[in-house]
């Protein structure tokens, strides 16, 4: 395991004088929690009495049958609202017509050429019932997998809520993964079905996703139906007696589809996750726990009323997707804002446009997005009215304070207070943010613990770090909307997450607390690279690699990047009588864009006679990130000198 010893855009300086911001009085006066004492006092009791606190928590959601006891615990695995039955979609729909918001609009869809669709939390029950129906006519039922390789549209939502309704965990996948990268997920999770478009619109071009669905289903046998949601209007084959269209089906299915009652501990979702091995992990979520730590956060972090209009512009295809695009904002009934492709398309306006002209009152997106909005400058934000804005968030990596302060200045007008929030794929919703109405923020801080989460910052004996020192951020006990597994792989969910720290889930990232009970997120101390907010495992872009037929050997680092946070830098050897030349560094780069997708293609690809190893063989990348990012010398020359220094050091400490 790499010591957590850089420090990222996002932390603090130790010299440093922190800022702090308090919320606006007004702004205080009206949030759910109005006060860090009320804050202190509800954390306090979800880790004294967490049966309590998260039983109460449950009971404003609907439940077929009640939970027998709130969590069952047996290291490392959990049972929450175990005996209970509910189902995720009837929360989302069902209990919206029954509390008043049938006619009430859920998403404001703006395509990416333009186009627009509203529907209300009625027609989109309707909708979702269809296609429920539809699935279960085509022979899918409660436990199998269905993928969903879609771009943001209103039918990538309606198709996870109708899976949630049946029972069949959904599988969603980046839109923009490679056909090779589709295989892999969907023979893994062994689905039987596949919903997908024709194509989307991106960057102003249509991106064809059927096609790519046909030659990733080459060779995976388990898939038996596909359901292709006309978009662009393209031609694209469709093979009989397998493939149907998504609105010829909906047209002969009943809208009326009663919601399957699941057991809390029912699999919800399979995301799959890149991480320090080649193979992508699948990702197991259930039903019960997620639900309430979902509409949990959603409601405190985001301070969610019933008159919000609220944007998460994370795509579907990650679990920012799923928990704050789809099952949280949806469970508390709030009207959401949904937009198909860029954000610079057509123009660097798009984005306020869309802020402008739906009134958007809350509003969570990316440091990337953020860091991008701000090299374009104030202009195109200040063109706008955005005082519909009331606050801020934003997710998925570090946030440094130059981007932090632009995004609270320039966007929010100085008046909206700014969440920054920690979670990942695995822990299934937010960990660590501010709630806006009770604390003071901190530019780079990912705040404090939220609700039940028992965090944090140790050495690798699980011994506590000194306020400000750095260390490994772990969580000391269950929480609700925690991962149950590696889907097929428990020896992988085991060792990678609960035996690194002893008694303690390793996140995999490196942090400090200071001594006001903050916490600043340091980065990956893992062989991940975070690019965009997407995790990618070093070892899937080396095994994209090294299936090229000129390259021997590959070593994949991240190197800071201002927008992205983190850049992909390939360090490759190449087979004996291969030149090296620019024509085969591209051709290297889209290999990799091929195998995997465009978001993994890397932004160098540096050839080396040989890659810097320890006497036992790893791979020093430790140093090869040093070189990546101009910290040590770039030749290949040098990079073995320092091998060779390296190693001399270790002979001079045997001997």
């Amino acid at each position: 395991m790499a010591s957590p010893d850089h420090a990222s855009e996002g932390e603090e300086p130790r010299s440093a004088e922190p800022r702090r911001f308090p919320p606006p009085e007004a702004f205080r006066r009206r949030s759910h929690v109005a006060s860090q004492a009320a804050f202190e006092r509800l954390y306090r009791r979800s880790l004294d009495d967490p049966d309590g606190f998260w039983g109460e928590a449950a009971e404003g959601l609907h439940w077929f049958r009640r939970w027998d006891r709130v969590l069952e615990w047996q290291e490392p695995h959990a049972r929450w609202f175990a005996g209970g039955r509910t189902n995720l979609a009837y929360n989302c729909l069902d209990l919206q017509l029954e509390r008043g918001r049938g006619d009430k609009v859920a998403l404001y869809w703006e395509g990416e050429p333009g186009d627009r669709r509203q529907l209300t939390y009625r027609e989109l029950l309707s909708e979702a019932s269809r296609l429920a129906n539809a699935l279960k006519a085509r022979g899918v039922g409660k436990g199998d997998r269905v993928a969903i390789f879609m771009p943001r549209l209103p039918e990538t939502v309606i198709a996870m809520l109708a899976c949630a309704r049946i029972g069949a965990p959904h599988v969603v996948v980046f839109a923009g993964y490679s056909a090779q990268a589709l295989t892999e997920r969907l023979d893994d999770a062994q689905a039987k079905a596949v919903v997908t478009a024709d194509g989307g619109y991106r960057h102003g071009a249509i991106q064809p996703l059927k096609p790519t669905v046909d030659e990733a289903l080459e060779s995976c046998p388990s898939v038996t139906s596909v359901v292709v949601v006309r978009r662009t209007g393209q031609d694209v084959p469709m093979t009989r007696g397998r493939d149907a269209w998504y609105h010829d089906l909906l047209d002969v299915h009943d809208g009326a589809c009663p919601a399957e009652p699941l057991a809390a501990e029912h699999p919800l979702f399979i995301l799959y996750a890149s991480g320090p091995t080649g193979t992508p992990r699948g990702v197991v979520h259930t039903t019960g726990g997620y639900m309430v730590h979902t509409h949990v956060t959603s409601r405190f972090v985001f301070d969610l009323h019933d008159d919000d209009v609220y944007w998460c512009s994370a795509d579907v295809g990650w679990v920012t997707g799923h928990s704050y695009l789809v099952y949280g904002p949806m469970s508390n009934g709030v009207s959401q804002v949904l937009y198909e492709g860029a954000p610079t398309q057509p123009g660097p306006h798009r984005f306020w446009e869309l802020i402008e002209r739906y009134g958007v009152s809350v509003l969570y997106t990316s440091p990337t997005a953020i860091r991008a909005f701000m090299t374009l400058g104030d202009t195109y934000p200040r063109a706008h009215r955005l005082g519909s804005l009331r606050l801020l968030a934003s997710g998925g990596e570090p946030l440094d304070r130059e981007a932090w302060h632009w995004y609270r200045s320039v966007v929010g007008g100085e008046r909206c207070p700014l969440v920054h929030t920690w979670w990942q794929t695995e822990t299934g919703a937010i960990m660590l943010a501010t709630v806006p109405g009770a604390h003071d923020t901190r530019p780079g801080s990912s705040g404090v613990p939220m609700f039940g989460v028992d965090a944090a910052v140790v050495d690798l004996e699980g011994a506590d770090m000194p306020a400000g020192e750095g260390g490994y951020l772990v969580i000391r006990r269950p929480w609700p909307g925690m991962m149950r597994g590696i889907y097929g792989d428990e020896d992988r969910y085991v060792h990678q997450y609960w035996r690194e720290i002893p008694h303690a889930f390793f996140t995999g990232d490196g942090a400090r607390r200071d001594a006001d009970g903050y916490y600043w997120i340091m980065g990956r101390v893992d062989d991940v690279v975070n690019v965009s907010g997407f995790r990618l495992g070093t070892m899937e872009v080396e095994s994209a690699l090294l299936s090229h037929p000129a390259v021997a050997e590959a070593a994949v680092v991240g190197r800071p990047d201002r927008v992205r946070g983190q850049a992909i830098v390939a360090f490759v050897t190449l087979q004996d009588g291969i030149e090296p030349s620019d024509g085969l560094r591209e051709a290297l780069r889209g290999h990799v864009a091929r195998e995997i997708g465009a978001i993994a293609r890397p932004d160098d690809v540096r050839f080396t006679l040989a890659l810097p190893r320890t006497r036992s063989g790893k791979i020093m990348r430790r140093l090869l990130r040093n070189v990546a990012s101009g910290q040590a010398p770039a030749d290949e020359a040098g990079i073995l000198a320092e091998r060779k220094a390296i190693r001399d050091h270790h002979g001079r400490q045997k001997g």
